[in-house]
């Protein structure tokens, strides 16, 4: 199992120079090659007999030239171009194989960053020991023990961190989670999580609670001439503030993850389609400003490392409009209603609660089908495009599934 480890360093001013200069040489050389890979491409579409571009053949020929045209690439280490390069292959095949899109240019102050294969560093304690530069200290030692694959060194806004790839046992140190049965999650704008047992956790909302500030700080920069030490000033708070938000976010996130994960084994979550989501001009600042990519990806991992599982229940079942006690589906039910009551048995809901419920049912029935029981699967394939918005089916079959879900589980949790 391959874990990274984020590590905040501690460079004097002569390591942090060196420090930015290989971050150059690798964006000069992921530049280089990209350029170079598009002109080969373009003129073998000329020419078929010509050879298709490869990261191994743009190394070698980087390698051929780098003295003569490129000199000041030799004073920092050699991984810096190098791997860059293999970044660039990756990002190709991940582009052919339609799992990302096309390569782009990397731009100074947002793509800072270098990597090191295993054999070209040093970890001992709370250093770690680069190549022309030396020892280097480190905030704190490495946690995980295992084969140490890679490191990458990146920058965020003036401040230097180093995630190490460690190739650990299946076995963590982690202990599984507690048998509190499963949980829904339902994710929102005014509340970040709402669990299916009644909690709410609200998030930290640091871009809303920043946001003034973010703006000052803005126009502030853009009042200052180019090129000015007055400008650098400006962009550097700016980029220390941006830097903060992300924190105090990712902060929040872990927090709510590692508390779910460490409490439940079978978490139901919805699939949201949030690149569509964040076409909606009206809640794409503050759907942006939760993080919910990024709180599932956090929740599936963990989830794994604690012997548990996460269920992503289809983007198209009405969680919210769907009774969790009888399982009668409303026609309609607008966003501003946080509370309706139940037409057919008179239970009164809370949207959000209700919807968390019914998603960890839809997260056990789940893990009883996989088992071999009687039950649905988590997501069913539509032919339709996903509508940028949440949407929510009204279909008589799943209707009829829900309203079976709700006689066996009785809306409570398992």
């Amino acid at each position: 199992m391959l874990i990274a480890h984020r590590i905040r360093l501690d460079p004097n001013n002569a390591q942090a120079t060196y420090l930015a200069r290989a971050a150059g040489v690798a964006r000069f050389a992921y530049n280089w090659a990209l350029a170079e890979w598009q002109r080969q491409y373009e003129a073998r579409k000329a020419n078929p007999a010509l050879p298709a571009p490869s990261q191994l053949a743009l190394r070698r020929r980087l390698n051929a030239i780098k003295r003569e045209q490129f000199p000041w690439m030799l004073e920092v280490t050699k991984n810096a171009p190098q791997m860059a390069i293999v970044q660039l292959g990756k990002a190709f095949k991940n582009f052919f194989e339609r799992r990302a899109r096309h390569p782009k240019f990397r731009k100074k102050g947002q793509h800072d960053r270098f990597s090191l294969t295993n054999d070209q560093f040093r970890i001992n304690a709370k250093r770690i020991q680069i190549p022309k530069l030396g020892w280097v200290r480190m905030r704190e030692p490495l946690r995980f023990a295992g084969r140490i694959v890679s490191a990458t060194l990146s920058r965020r806004a003036d401040r230097w961190d180093v995630s190490i790839t460690v190739d650990t046992a299946e076995a963590l140190h982690l202990p599984p989670a507690e048998n509190q049965g499963a949980v829904g999650v339902d994710l929102g704008v005014s509340a970040l999580a709402t669990l299916s047992n009644g909690e709410v956790w609200t998030g930290p909302k640091a871009l809303r609670t920043l946001l003034e500030r973010l703006r000052r700080l803005s126009r502030s920069l853009s009042r200052k001439v180019k090129g000015s030490r007055n400008r650098t000033k400006a962009k550097l708070k700016l980029a220390r503030l941006h830097a903060r938000i992300g924190n105090l976010r990712r902060d929040g996130l872990h927090q709510l993850t590692s508390s779910i994960a460490r409490r439940f084994h079978t978490i139901g979550i919805e699939d949201l389609n949030v690149r569509g989501m964040l076409g909606n001009r009206h809640l794409a600042r503050a759907i942006a400003g939760m993080g919910w990519y990024e709180l599932r990806r956090q929740l599936t991992y963990k989830a794994t490392w604690r012997g548990g599982r996460v269920v992503a229940v289809d983007r198209w079942y009405p969680s919210s409009k769907t009774c969790s006690i009888c399982g009668h589906l409303l026609d309609r039910l607008d966003l501003g209603a946080r509370q309706w009551t139940c037409p057919d048995c008179g239970a009164v809901h809370d949207r959000d609660v209700n919807a968390a419920v019914n998603l960890q049912n839809k997260a056990v029935s789940s893990t009883v089908a996989a088992c071999g029981g009687a039950g649905a699967g988590a997501v069913r394939k539509h032919g339709a495009k996903p509508a940028p918005v949440k949407q929510e089916s009204s279909s008589r079959q799943v209707q009829a599934i829900t309203i079976s879900f709700a006689l066996v589980f009785g809306g409570t949790e398992s």
